[in-house]
């Protein structure tokens, strides 16, 4: 017993203090229910006679250096703390009901997918980074073909960039699943484009592939003109131009009315009260091919969206990069929302 008293002495003699970290780990170690000091005790409870009277009071004398030595250090690192806190109003009120809010981009996200969810589209989601194939050749986009240069690509390796389009993630859903495919494709995109108020060389979108036998362009146009009165509600008109796309034929744009009232307006119409939200059209038969499917059987429609343009138009942003900044300023508008 004298030995492990004289060693808990020089123990402590030996002890150094320098945050409340290694004050928690002295108190476990040493003053704890199953420290050191408890132990002890234990032992000592077991004594009797002479050898109790001879311990009892070096025992007692040694807990109360080691309580004192946890108080005294406690007291100091407080202090410190209150120091280092010099120069705040700590009678300040508080606001203990501040709240948050889901990201406006999420949250027109998770509405758009939740629209189609309800006319039966499944989420599927693919990687960021992607091969030639699954970005490129299974979209009839062949090597070398001009149609490679409607996007500015960023590479990562010669057959390796980060996507261009979620259409990826429909090549990877057409090679693992036989008709009926109905699968909508949210996630971010690159390209290698000049930021602005309406574009930038990040961006999120949303693509939708239907596949089927008999599947036609009369079925997309009701799909997304459902789409837009759910989204932007029944009064919303909407027009359809012809467009291209490697991957899709005949191709579509499709485009809301947001008006000429304002200068705002004028600007992302370029004047014509028309604002373009998506490109559509029928699956090109080469891509069904590409994917094992038979064109002469089935055939589909993909559609995509950018949710940051959608955005925009629900919340009345005016410039595209507000939503990048991460300025706090901007994103309290949305919280609770």
């Amino acid at each position: 017993m004298k030995t492990k008293i004289k060693k808990l002495e020089s123990q402590l003699k030996e002890t150094e203090i320098k945050n409340s970290e290694a004050l928690e780990n002295f108190r476990l170690k040493f003053l704890s229910k199953k420290g050191e000091l408890n132990n002890l005790f234990d032992e000592f409870k077991k004594m009797e006679g002479d050898a109790k009277r001879k311990f009892g009071k070096p025992l007692n004398i040694l807990k109360q250096s080691f309580l004192s030595f946890f108080e005294e250090k406690k007291n100091e690192l407080e202090s410190v703390e209150d120091s280092d806190s010099e120069g705040t109003d700590k009678s300040l009120p508080v606001n203990g009901q501040q709240i948050g809010g889901r990201h406006p981009i999420n949250k027109v996200r998770e509405e758009i997918v939740e629209i189609f969810n309800n006319l039966g589209f499944i989420l599927s989601e693919g990687p960021e980074i992607e091969d030639d194939w699954h970005n490129f050749s299974a979209l009839n986009f062949p090597e070398n073909h001009p149609a490679r240069d409607m996007q500015d690509t960023f590479f990562v390796e010669k057959d390796t960039s980060l996507r261009t389009h979620t259409s990826s993630v429909q090549v990877r859903v057409m090679e693992g699943q036989k008709p009926p495919i109905r699968t909508i494709s949210p996630g971010r995109v690159y390209r290698n484009e000049a930021i602005s108020a309406r574009a930038n060389c990040f961006f999120h979108q949303v693509e939708g592939l239907y596949i089927d036998e008999g599947v036609s362009f009369a079925d997309m146009k009701h799909t997304l003109f459902h789409f837009v009165q759910s989204f932007f509600g029944e009064d919303t008109k909407v027009r359809f131009r012809p467009s291209y796309f490697p991957f899709t034929e005949p191709s579509a744009e499709m485009d809301i009315w947001i008006g000429l009232d304002t200068e705002e307006d004028k600007r992302l119409s370029k004047g014509s009260g028309w604002l373009e939200i998506m490109g559509c059209g029928m699956v090109d038969p080469n891509v069904l091919e590409n994917n094992n499917i038979d064109s002469k059987k089935f055939s589909g429609y993909a559609f995509g969206m950018g949710i940051d343009r959608i955005a925009m138009i629900r919340y009345g942003v005016k410039d595209l990069r507000e939503f990048f900044y991460n300025d706090v300023r901007f994103l309290e508008q949305f919280s609770g929302v």
